[in-house]
């Protein structure tokens, strides 16, 4: 029964074995070059560890598309469900978009922005115009320390939309000191 199975499977067994390889080497490649560029840019381990998630959960689901793909999958059936599950995911990002795009913004702040956690910053906001230092980066938002002692919460994607200046780096920043976040 399991020879009949094989021998009328082959070409899809070889291809879901081909998938499944590249997958583990991109998500290895991958993962070496965002430690990489963690190390080099002097990022919170944290930090690279939670884009790493997000990207390694990205390849996954690209697998299994892809192996949808190669094991021929009926289309009309797939397509009612597929159609009943992107219906359900639009309502669901669509009443919580701002989630989602804070979450991309962690994911560029952590590649492209020239600040991290112990650098004092002055964001331009009309609500918010002080300098502060920067407590943690995490998925969905900052915690900065003001002047007066205040915690601040700030969401990363105001972050990516308003002006931010540098004020100092590495700002006496302990992190043996526990900041009450």
């Amino acid at each position: 029964m399991m020879k009949v199975f094989f021998e009328e499977n082959q070409s899809e067994l070889l291809g879901t074995l081909i998938c499944i390889i590249v997958i583990f080497l991109l998500r290895f490649i991958v993962t070496q070059a965002i430690n990489r560029i963690g190390q080099i840019r002097d990022k919170n381990l944290i930090r690279t560890k939670m884009v790493n998630k997000y990207i390694s959960f990205s390849l996954v689901a690209i697998g299994a598309i892809i192996l949808i793909f190669i094991w021929g999958v009926d289309f009309k059936e797939l397509g009612l469900v597929m159609s009943s599950i992107f219906a359900v995911i639009g309502v669901a990002l669509f009443a919580s978009w701002s989630i989602l795009s804070n979450v991309t913004a962690g994911i560029i702040l952590f590649f492209w922005y020239p600040f991290k956690i112990g650098d004092r910053i002055k964001v331009h906001d009309s609500e918010f115009s002080e300098e502060a230092l920067i407590l943690d980066i995490a998925a969905f938002h900052l915690h900065l320390r003001k002047d007066n002692g205040e915690l601040l919460t700030y969401p990363n994607n105001l972050l990516l939309q308003k002006g931010v200046v540098l004020i100092e780096k590495n700002a006496g920043f302990d992190e043996d000191i526990d900041y009450d976040i």
